[in-house]
């Protein structure tokens, strides 16, 4: 008969509660330990009840010693991310300011005498136009590029981390398949043993009973 799917919910009942919890917590940390000695990792767990008792493992050094690797890391990560941000809000000011400069120039060219019409004025405002305008596309280029450098940069990790993660998925499904083998194995092993006792015990017990009838 197939076993239907058992639905996640909150177990009602305190008592069957609690010895659950300390069932799956046990697992858990179990877990934990057999991935930081197959894979080499450094594995931390925090585990709060519903009653507010924390459970912690560290499978190298200490809890503190964890919790502050990884916020030296996601700190360096913010930063680098505040630092790129910081850079481009720069540029983009940088771009304005010189847009402003140039527009401000061509409104005073405009809005002046016949004198500042001339042909080779109104020529170098044009120019001024055109290399702000080259510079505005080659600014914005350089933005984009640096955006989408750092997005490759976090999908790297992400694969990364991704791959990681199903490495150390393959080395748990090998040991947990290799211990099955051998707790298979081992009851193999029991029930041939079984089988051989009793039909030992048959094979003395017929013996016994010929010679009996041949007495």
């Amino acid at each position: 008969m197939v076993r239907g799917k058992v639905q996640m919910r909150r177990i009602e009942n305190p008592v069957h509660r609690r010895v659950t919890f300390s069932k799956r917590r046990e697992g858990q940390l179990k877990k934990a330990r057999e991935l930081s000695v197959l894979c080499g990792a450094d594995v931390g767990v925090i585990i709060f009840s519903s009653t507010g008792k924390v459970h912690d493992l560290a499978t190298n050094g200490n809890m503190q010693s964890l919790v502050e690797r990884y916020q030296s890391i996601t700190a360096s990560v913010q930063m680098q991310s505040k630092n790129l941000r910081n850079q481009v809000t720069e540029k983009w000011i940088s771009l304005l300011s010189h847009e402003i400069g140039i527009l401000q120039n061509g409104l005073r060219s405009t809005g002046g005498s016949a004198e500042d019409m001339r042909a080779d004025r109104l020529h170098a405002l044009e120019k001024g136009l055109e290399l702000w305008y080259y510079q505005t596309r080659s600014t914005k280029m350089q933005i984009m590029q640096q955006e989408i450098h750092v997005l490759k940069n976090k999908e790297s990790i992400l694969k990364a981390a991704n791959e990681s993660l199903q490495q150390k998925e393959s080395i748990l499904k090998a040991a947990n398949e290799f211990l099955q083998n051998k707790v298979n194995e081992q009851n193999q092993f029991m029930n041939n043993y079984s089988i051989f006792s009793g039909s030992s015990y048959s094979t003395h017990y017929d013996a016994n009973e010929s010679c009996l009838f041949t007495i």
